[in-house]
């Protein structure tokens, strides 16, 4: 696979490095063609693999790999909690309405049509005893 279709699947799929101008590793500058700065996941690991079995300080390591200090040590927790999945980065934002379980989502849907949101707002508040926004309720009904 060449370096631009490489490049270009990574970007399709998200794992494209930030900064792989910043990667000064030996690895990625003598390693050959599988060696890859702007692979992120494989930046990650190889600057874990630095630290743990290369020995190299922390400092370093991140420096080496384009990272911080404390971007090593979330990276490190990541790969400690989840394994390789942990390198790969987590999708941001809040994973879903916080406060709609599927027995309040199911309670909406199961309303009259004719009731009207502000209603079901109230109603929700009454029954659940969880404040909600119209809006909220708006997007669980449209789903």
């Amino acid at each position: 696979m060449s370096q631009e279709l490489r490049r270009a699947e990574l970007e399709k799929a998200g794992l494209l490095h930030p900064g792989p101008g910043a990667v000064t590793a030996e690895l990625f500058r003598t390693g050959g063609q599988f060696f890859f700065a702007a692979d992120k996941v494989q930046v990650k690991y190889e600057m874990l693999r630095a630290h743990y079995v290369g020995h190299v300080s922390v400092v370093d390591a991140a420096a080496a790999h384009g990272y911080s200090r404390g971007g090593f040590y979330l990276v490190a927790s990541a790969f400690s909690e989840k394994g390789m999945a942990g390198l790969l980065d987590e999708r941001r934002g809040r994973k879903g309405p916080v406060k709609l379980t599927e027995e309040v989502v199911s309670y909406l849907r199961s309303a009259p049509r004719a009731t009207s949101v502000a209603a079901l707002v109230e109603e929700v508040g009454e029954r659940f005893g969880i404040s909600v926004h119209r809006r909220t309720v708006e997007r669980a009904l449209k789903r």
